[in-house]
């Protein structure tokens, strides 16, 4: 069973020596985010900041929650040191499992509650992330929920919000993404505003979930009952009919404006770049904050290898071998390595050509398509082992016949930072696939014998190799 709220995981990470604490003073205007920053750049630990310049000791900052795969193994309750393979067996197999939620009447995120003309953004001491940045950024681990206009459905997402003033908050919400469908076929052409809470500290498998590849209508609080192996309980905010997380460290209660738009960016986002400029965004009236004593709020501090590439790599590439399953792919494992700003995909399937590329790529990208490079590989090469995914590529991909192009408009990436400000705009983008697979009509006995340990020596002197290097130590 995974940790019930976020300070018992703040715990477990330290137990297992990946988290460091910081009673210092750290100034929240970048100095704080660059610690974090730099920390994911070198594969190092989360952070506990514990004295922000400008606000009371009671406030706390705790950075890059899962930015590395051993955080993320103990956020599932799993040794830190867990293989990545069998990380990602856990997760698949807990995917399948969902556990709905408990409905509770109280909660520890109520134990303050701040209404009305109270409501003060900048009582939070919200960080300036990265120089450049269009403001003071709020939502960047997070967990947004919203409820369709028309059905039941309850969405939970992971979208960032910049602080514009006091009670009023921009965010981005891609159009095409779930919160902005919502808003756009629900509440838009009704004329009344979203509701949203913005939940900051949740437990660790109600953020995964929340940043989950998702199916549309899918409920994410019974996936994070799967995935923490628990019932998530729920709690009824204050100004609204939505239901939180209860053991969250913030809540921010907000209306989304139907015809109201406000200034929002530029911003460093996952991709690892300053993608766009300043422009429209949707504009949020906050109505109430609520929280725990001595509240922790959380920051990922986007861009290279930040949490939100673990995440999306786990939950991504599941989504994408079953979605490839469904459609009769004969795909063995997929694997989306965080070092590629969730552009990049490694698929192995047990039959590749280049009729496999053209399919895999056109699924790949039918309803939206955020990756834009990927890389198909027979079944023999490890999806998860970059260096042999590497050796593939260079070897095995033609230059010419391996390389298979998918163009499309509407449904790009607009954070891909390869593309013009005018391809951001219409959403036109393309997707290669690199066949790095040897060719089907090539007779197996004519393909090259790839010259490693175990494909080019005998089993016997395989297991005599393998115990002498361990008699050796190594």
């Amino acid at each position: 069973m995974a940790h019930k709220d976020f300070r018992s995981f703040l715990a477990a990470i330290q137990s297992s020596g990946d988290l460091v604490t910081i009673d210092d003073q750290v100034d929240w205007d970048q100095e704080l985010s660059g610690i974090g920053r730099l920390s994911c750049e070198r594969n190092g630990p989360a952070f506990m900041f514990n004295n922000i310049k400008d606000y009371t000791p009671h406030w706390r900052i705790a950075t890059n929650p899962i930015a590395t795969w051993r955080r993320l193994a103990v956020g599932l309750n799993l040794p830190a040191d867990t293989p990545l393979r069998d990380l990602y067996q856990t997760y698949a197999e807990r995917e399948g499992n969902m556990i709905p939620p408990v409905f509770v009447k109280d909660g520890p995120c109520k134990e303050v509650i701040i209404s009305g003309d109270k409501v003060n953004l900048f009582d939070l001491p919200v960080p300036m992330v990265h120089e450049g940045d269009g403001g003071r950024y709020l939502g960047t681990w997070d967990l947004v929920v919203s409820k369709d206009a028309n059905t039941d459905w309850v969405n939970w997402g992971m979208y960032r919000f910049m602080i514009h003033n006091e009670r009023l908050l921009t965010g981005y919400p891609r159009p095409t993404s779930h919160l902005g469908k919502m808003l756009l076929e629900g509440y838009v052409p009704r004329g009344k505003p979203m509701p949203i809470a913005i939940v900051i500290g949740a437990d660790l498998p109600s953020h995964i979930a929340a940043a989950a590849t998702f199916r549309i209508a899918g409920n994410e609080a019974d996936l994070a009952g799967g995935l923490g192996g628990h019932p998530i309980d729920l709690v009824k905010c204050e100004t609204s009919d939505l239901f939180v997380p209860a053991s969250s460290e913030i809540v921010i209660e907000a209306e989304v404006y139907w015809d109201r738009i406000a200034q929002e960016g530029p911003y460093g986002e996952y991709p690892g770049y300053r993608s766009g400029e300043m422009g429209n965004a949707i504009c949020a009236r906050v109505t109430a904050i609520t929280h725990r004593r001595n509240p922790i709020l959380t920051l990922d501090t986007t861009g290279f290898m930040d949490s939100s590439a673990t995440t999306t790599s786990i939950s991504g590439a599941i989504a994408i071998k079953r979605r490839l399953e469904k459609y009769g792919v004969p795909v063995v494992d997929v694997y989306i390595p965080p070092e590629g700003g969730v552009h990049l995909a490694v698929v192995s399937v047990r039959r590749g050509g280049a009729a496999i590329a053209q399919q895999v790529v056109e699924l790949l990208t039918a309803r939206r398509a955020l990756m834009s490079k990927i890389i198909i590989v027979d079944e023999d090469v490890d999806v998860f082992n970059m260096s042999a995914v590497i050796h593939a590529f260079a070897t095995k991909c033609h230059p010419d016949r391996g390389t298979h192009i998918h163009r499309y408009e509407g449904r790009a990436n607009a954070l891909t930072p390869a593309y013009s400000l005018e391809e951001r705009v219409a959403r036109a983008g393309a997707t290669v696939a690199f066949d790095s697979t040897w060719p089907p009509e090539w007779p197996r006995e004519s393909t090259p014998i790839r010259a490693t340990l175990d494909a080019m020596y005998s089993p016997d002197v395989q297991k005599r190799v393998l115990e002498r290097y361990k008699s050796l130590g190594l």
